[in-house]
């Protein structure tokens, strides 16, 4: 009956610390999404944007990867938690949606990677880094776009 109970309560100590580095995530998995979403919106907008379009769509996937990396980091080194805010801006272009779109999705994917906590190894910082990249192209795309 000891062993029994030993066994149980380990397994319920390893679910709950399980548990408590998955909610750790929400917002780079959030993050992910918002890119997968902004990286569809950018491969359906036209093809005119000078270059830029395909270039941010190159910075999305790198920052994709570096929020994969981060993730797996977190799991493995399981960092304390801590949040950072940001308020990032709202352009508008309605003459190309699929651009603003992308643009809107690469905002809140920039916003849940600044909230995420620590720094997955340097991961998050470079997802971060690659998504305002994204952002410029994105943004010199619009301009250029007609």
């Amino acid at each position: 009956m000891l062993n029994r109970s030993r066994v149980l309560g380990i397994a319920i100590l390893l679910c709950t610390l399980a548990a408590i580095a998955y909610a750790d995530q929400p917002f780079m998995r959030a993050a992910r999404v918002d890119l997968q979403q902004a990286r569809a919106q950018l491969q359906a907008a036209a093809a005119n944007k000078g270059g830029h379009r395909v270039k941010a769509i190159a910075h999305v996937n790198k920052a994709i990867e570096y929020i994969n990396a981060g993730m797996a980091y977190d799991r493995r080194n399981n960092h304390a938690q801590r949040l950072i805010a940001a308020a990032l801006n709202s352009a508008s272009a309605p003459d190309q949606p699929h651009m603003q779109a992308a643009l809107d999705n690469l905002r809140a994917a920039k916003n849940n990677l600044e909230r995420a906590s620590s720094d997955k190894g340097g991961y998050r910082k470079k997802a971060i880094d690659e998504v305002n990249d994204a952002i410029s192209e994105t943004k010199k795309g619009i301009d250029a776009g007609q």
